[in-house]
């Protein structure tokens, strides 16, 4: 007889509608997001998750609830799914709780979850560490260290699971911030407890490190470099203080936590949607200023879902300027800067060596390598 895995399956369908129409989060604004035009993903990334998973399906019985928070996306893939819980077509946090506590009942060998740092929130609030969990990372904000590094990477630890691997179960934290504070450029992260989560270090994030540099003479030489080699052409000037201290070099308005466009050293808008990047670069050369996120090393698809796919295929790899510290280089202890654009293939094209600003005249090379893709 052969034992099937019992994998319970979770997806906030809301995650992640904030980011792309520049509201820095989902929760309590879902309408306003859907009325500017945000489009649901989470879907599609569980998908990109399961799809490494799809060879096993005939030993996997799917757990979860009715509908688009799990049911459609499992059947339209050929697993096998019971449904133990029914939503209706609006879905909120209630939903993912009430879900939780009915697979607490199921012994399952894992819970799979699409969401963000809320959505964690929401699992841990009821089943605390009573069952290991991974996260497929959907939303805006991921600050807890429950998620994979990308889809794909969540998919691929859960085929090491199935292949039998001796992986362990380690605590992380979940983690969330103040939204409202959040959209005002400020960041008050709260650890809320901790969850179960396969220890696999290659492929599971690391919880985010915070804080402000303190070393201003070298985020100043960095500005400096990068205004040395701006040309007369548009910038698009991603998220975060390293790139901060080049916006505070033009003395120019800066949004932390958003996305802004200069041209010819001047400000041309702020605080940017995905589609208002479109519009704006569209049929004109552009570069992107970006920088990583300390301690988990993403560059692309970690509080920036503002820079879309399609936006990062027109910048094209060549112009992507990447700006770091030694120091936050040297925190990742080797491990290779991530990018999680949405779509995989574009993710895998964009692995490779990049010259990264680290101060006037300085640069080092350091790797753009998602090890799932490897």
């Amino acid at each position: 007889m052969t034992i099937r895995f019992r994998l319970g399956l979770i997806i906030n369908p809301l995650a992640g509608l904030g980011g792309s129409v520049a509201l820095k989060g989902s929760d309590g604004v879902a309408d306003e997001a859907l009325a500017r035009g945000a489009k649901p993903k989470s879907h599609l990334r569980m998908q990109q998750a399961l799809e490494v998973i799809l060879p096993y399906r005939d030993r996997i019985e799917i757990i979860t609830a009715s509908g688009s928070m799990g049911e459609s996306l499992a059947k339209e893939m050929g697993f096998g799914v019971r449904v133990v819980h029914r939503v209706g077509e609006e879905t909120e946090a209630t939903d993912t709780q009430a879900v939780v506590k009915v697979l607490l009942e199921e012994t399952l060998d894992l819970l799979l979850f699409a969401g963000g740092d809320g959505t964690a929130r929401d699992i841990y609030e009821v089943a605390g560490d009573d069952l290991p969990v991974l996260g497929v990372p959907a939303g805006v904000k991921i600050h807890s260290g429950v998620y994979g590094i990308t889809p794909h990477a969540s998919g691929t630890v859960v085929k090491m699971l199935l292949d039998g691997e001796l992986v362990s179960l380690m605590n992380a934290d979940v983690m969330d911030i103040d939204e409202t504070a959040f959209r005002q450029g400020i960041v008050k992260a709260r650890r809320f407890g901790e969850m179960l989560v396969p220890a696999e270090p290659r492929y599971i994030q690391s919880v985010k490190m915070g804080g402000v540099e303190v070393d201003e003479l070298v985020l100043l030489d960095i500005a400096a470099e990068v205004l040395d080699t701006m040309e007369d052409e548009l910038y698009i000037m991603g998220s975060g203080t390293t790139v901060a201290a080049v916006m505070d070099e033009l003395q120019l308005d800066n949004t932390l936590l958003g996305v802004d466009l200069v041209r010819d050293r001047e400000l041309v808008a702020s605080d940017l949607s995905a589609a208002q990047l479109l519009e704006q670069t569209l049929d004109q050369p552009v570069k992107l200023v970006i920088t990583l996120i300390g301690g988990q090393g993403h560059i692309l698809g970690r509080g920036n879902q503002q820079l879309s796919s399609e936006l990062i295929k027109r910048v094209t790899k060549e112009n992507i300027i990447i700006l770091a510290t030694k120091t936050k280089l040297k925190a990742l202890e080797g491990r290779p800067l991530i990018v999680d654009s949405g779509d995989p293939e574009l993710d895998r094209a964009l692995c490779g060596y990049y010259r990264v600003i680290t101060g006037f005249h300085d640069h080092v090379m350091y790797q753009v390598a998602n090890p799932d893709l490897l």
